[in-house]
């Protein structure tokens, strides 16, 4: 995009400037945006209203892994736009029953519950694993557990903060819901240990996004697998950020031959769009729910239904998946240099999806985001020390081979 002529340029700063204080004045302080003001959007692009183009390399925390403004989704949704919207689940709509059916055929499951955000899903999937352990397990009344992992991200609601261990998302919310063992991630032994008869479910998510894409140990996912199978517990695989395709498999789960009880999946499957989520599960898991005991009005909207469709359809072919893997290859290649520049201390990640830890030398994460942001590429920092990265999966290579030189350049990444 050209820039615009000077006179246009002072407009659109000075608009820039007043949105900026607008927003901070008017919206709880919740985040801390870069001051980027975006107005439109094409593929792994994002244009400002002073007419600056940035790579996006944070694709909306995996919620965009098909890229901006993607023709195939908006026209699923602009053709449903012109019929029906919403009816709540009062009634049925004629997308709902192949929603079900395909996103259960491509999870390998039976069953769907429909909600909207991922923390709805993950409030979903907790009350489906105590509702199983109730009805099935024969659990006693008010005694059902579920085991957690530190350092897990699955929402800010009040139950899932509850079992947060970041001060930042859990002080000051309490009282906090019990019913929670946390123990380590990638700690097969703490997990065996908590495991009790009173146990109904594992919550976990095979990849931490949130807490700086950590990988866990190669076998920690089978054995959990194995262990919760041989103490009749449920399985449940958080791939809200990780799953869709983000890891060069549909689910992350799946590097490790890996089949859960329980999908719980959301921000990629609305494509960008509008918030599409699910728990995903057999029909002996999910059937254990009666009319009236859960629901939500907007969950399986039919505009949701439209557009979690074609995301489905695209996914069902695995091109999407074949080039986060590839493209995911080319990128950690190229980060693997960096550690050797004493720029940055580790580099985890898996497909199109890095967490880059940095030197304290090289400043904050937040100051690297800001620098890189100079130079027209977006990301996202974490815990102080951490970026993240996550270019949507229909990145071109020389697209990503730009932001990670970009990236290079900012850290002087020069080997010592």
């Amino acid at each position: 995009m050209f820039p615009p002529d000077p006179g246009e340029a002072m407009t659109a700063a000075e608009d820039a400037e007043d949105l900026v204080a607008a927003a901070e004045a008017h919206c709880a302080p919740t985040y801390r945006p870069l001051p980027v003001v975006v107005a439109t959007a094409e593929g792994a692009w994002l244009t400002d209203v002073e007419g600056r183009r940035y790579l996006d390399l944070l694709a909306g925390y995996s919620a965009l892994n098909f890229g901006h403004g993607n023709r195939r989704l908006v026209e699923a949704a602009k053709a449903q736009l012109e019929r029906v919207t919403l009816t709540s689940r009062a009634f049925l709509h004629d997308r709902f029953a192949a929603f079900c059916t395909e996103l259960a055929e491509l999870c390998g499951m039976e069953m769907v519950l429909p909600m909207n955000t991922g923390a709805e899903a993950v409030e979903s999937a907790v009350k489906t694993a105590r509702k199983w352990g109730y009805r099935v397990k024969r659990v006693p009344a008010e005694m059902a557990k579920i085991v957690v992992a530190a350092g897990n991200f699955h929402g800010r609601t009040t139950t899932v903060i509850s079992f947060s261990t970041d001060p930042e998302a859990r002080a000051d919310f309490g009282p906090y819901t019990p019913g929670f063992q946390i123990v380590p991630y990638g700690d097969l032994t703490a997990m065996r240990e908590a495991l009790t008869e009173n146990t109904v479910a594992v919550l976990l998510e095979p990849i931490q996004g949130e807490n700086g894409v950590i990988v866990p140990p190669a076998g920690y996912l089978p054995a959990v697998r194995e262990l919760t199978r041989e103490r009749n517990v449920l399985f449940v695989a958080d791939e809200i950020q990780s799953g869709l395709g983000r890891t060069g498999r549909t689910f992350a789960c799946e590097h490790e031959g890996v089949v859960p009880d329980m999908y719980v999946l959301g921000k990629a499957l609305g494509g960008g769009i509008l918030p599409v989520s699910a728990v995903v599960s057999s029909a002996a898991v999910l059937g254990v729910f009666r009319p009236g005991e859960h629901g939500s009005t907007f969950g399986g909207n039919p505009l949701a239904c439209a557009v979690a469709l074609e995301v489905i359809a695209m996914l069902r072919t695995g091109e999407i998946q074949a080039r986060a893997a590839e493209l995911g290859e080319r990128m950690h290649r190229a980060l693997a240099q960096l550690p050797a520049t004493g720029a940055v201390t580790a580099v985890r990640g898996r497909g199109l999806w890095a967490g880059v830890d940095l030197a304290p030398r090289v400043g904050t994460a937040r100051e690297v985001s800001e620098q890189l942001m100079d130079r027209g590429v977006l990301v996202k920092d974490t815990h102080g020390a951490t970026l993240r990265l996550a270019p949507p999966l229909v990145i071109s290579e020389a697209d990503l081979d730009w932001g990670l030189e970009q990236l290079a350049a900012v850290l002087g990444a020069e080997p010592r």
